[in-house]
């Protein structure tokens, strides 16, 4: 075995030459990738790890790193690509983890789903206090992810340990004799109405620890049985903070541990049979996966989430569900799909009752929402198009509907605010400009992206206004509000800020 306090192998060793290619393409420097390796695992509270030039110079010629490193790795190319980078196809040995820390392939059982969160959240909680939970985990893709998924809709046996005819083995069970009363369940609900709100207003980072700990404490409620109707209410409350704690946690970039929450509110969601939840927990999987450049995952996971829920789902779910497909056709390149997903969802929206009609968790998608969805639909095409003008005049005025509304909604206060989805949308609306040449409009909107992002803790808006800075640099880096868009970029806005758990 060779020395060092991070890696190992035996045997006669061959270069990686799956390793180098994405090393090669990364455009880092063997002590880039070091400095970045060693920052991550201080982030996870993996302080052993101490990395160097010569280490990576030997990974590059077959060395096989012990774990956390090639799951770091994976990360950090994962990152860089904006792709799903296996570890398997940097040429590395994956390790076995247990299926509460990664995977998705999880038993569709109630009992096993109690577990499976309180353990997961436990561990969030104590291995999150310097970062995140980090690289014990990694991404599902393809056929890994989809599959699994595809039994939410297949009726799952009652098994021995399986409510309501005994307790889950995830907390200290028969702690409390006595049921809940409605009032308590009332006030859990209202709680994780709560959360949704502040993270619309303020962003995944500000609260996230909170949503975690809410969803172990309910786990903990759910180590004991009840009678049904609770039981479900309680399974209800469970999944809506672990998709929470999901959307929360890829909202400040941190792609596995999102992707498990959603896995395990899709479980709970079954247990609680509610299938137009379980539809909106597809959704934002799909969302994840067009993040990370898998658009055909994305569309396989929508049309799930659709076939699953087409008979429970209100019309304004089910606007929500075509504009997300319509959003994955579009980075398919497939216009003729994507446009008629896009009118379905303005269509089916129009039939959509008041916000009030529907479940507190839909609420968010507004008339804002509908013509956000759309026009990032349509400039997406613009790029993958190859930045066809025709598609870029699509999104415009779309887009700017968008921004109208959203800045109509965030003039006033309260639960209805989403100053989130408002910069997103003026950072999509600079994105047009840019499409259509136009670098001082492009410039403009970025720079009032930017004074929203800084009363967010929102690292994928500021990931985005990053992006569409250096994009409208590098083709207009002499235009003078071009200029003063970065000048302002590198004081006003963190380059690095710290991630919260």
């Amino acid at each position: 075995m060779v020395g060092g306090n991070d890696s190992g192998s035996v045997g006669e060793k061959r270069p990686n030459e799956q390793l180098t290619s994405w090393f090669v393409r990364s455009g880092w420097s063997k002590g880039e990738l070091a400095r970045q390796v060693n920052r991550r695992a201080r982030q996870m509270g993996a302080n052993h790890i101490s990395t160097d030039t010569s280490r990576v110079r030997r990974w590059l010629d077959g060395e096989q790193p012990r774990e956390p490193i090639p799951h770091i790795l994976s990360e950090l190319f994962s990152e860089r690509f904006g792709a799903v980078v296996p570890v398997e196809d940097l040429g590395l040995r994956a390790v076995r983890h247990s299926a509460a820390s990664s995977g998705v392939d999880l038993p569709w059982a109630g009992s096993h789903t109690v577990a499976l969160i309180n353990e997961f959240t436990r561990s969030d909680l104590m291995l999150g206090r310097r970062g995140y939970l980090g690289t014990s985990l990694a991404m599902a893709a393809g056929p890994a992810l989809v599959d699994p998924m595809q039994r939410w809709l297949v009726p799952a046996p009652l098994g021995p340990l399986d409510p309501p005819t005994a307790t889950a083995t995830a907390g200290q069970g028969g702690r409390r004799s006595a049921p809940l009363s409605d009032p308590e369940l009332s006030q859990l609900e209202q709680t994780t109405e709560m959360f949704r709100a502040w993270d619309a207003q303020c962003g995944g980072g500000l609260r996230r620890k909170a949503v975690v700990g809410q969803l172990h404490e309910v786990t903990d409620l759910l180590s004991d049985a009840f009678a049904e109707p609770v039981r479900r209410r309680l399974f209800s409350v469970t999944a809506q903070l672990a998709e929470l704690a999901g959307w929360m946690s890829y909202d400040v970039g941190i792609q596995p541990t999102a992707q498990k929450y959603f896995v395990l509110a899709l479980h709970a969601a079954k247990e609680a049979g509610d299938r137009p939840f379980g539809a909106y927990v597809l959704a934002n999987m799909a969302r994840q996966m067009i993040h990370l450049r898998r658009p055909e995952d994305a569309l396989e996971l929508v049309h799930l989430a659709q076939y699953g829920s087409r008979d429970a789902a209100t019309p304004r779910t089910q606007a929500m569900l075509h504009a997300v497909e319509a959003r994955a056709y579009a980075n398919l390149g497939q216009p003729k799909q994507c446009h008629r997903a896009a009118r379905l969802a303005e269509a089916t929206f129009e039939d959509s009752e008041a916000p009030g009609e529907d479940p507190d968790w839909i609420g968010f998608f507004s008339e804002a929402e509908l013509n956000s969805e759309n026009a990032h639909s349509y400039r997406d095409l613009a790029y993958v198009a190859g930045r066809s003008p025709t598609y870029a005049s699509l999104a415009q005025p779309v887009m700017e509907r968008a921004v109208q509304l959203f800045a109509q909604e965030c003039a006033g206060a309260g639960p209805g605010v989403h100053h989130r989805s408002y910069a997103l949308n003026l950072v999509g609306m600079a994105t047009v400009h840019l499409l259509q040449k136009e670098p001082e409009r492009c410039a403009a909107r970025t720079v009032d992206a930017m004074q929203i992002a800084r009363r967010l803790r929102s690292e994928r808006v500021n990931t985005r206004i990053r992006k569409t800075a250096a994009n409208v640099a590098r083709e207009y880096g002499n235009v003078a509000e071009v200029i003063e868009l970065n000048d302002r970029l590198h004081s006003e806005l963190p380059e690095e800020p710290a991630l919260a758990g």
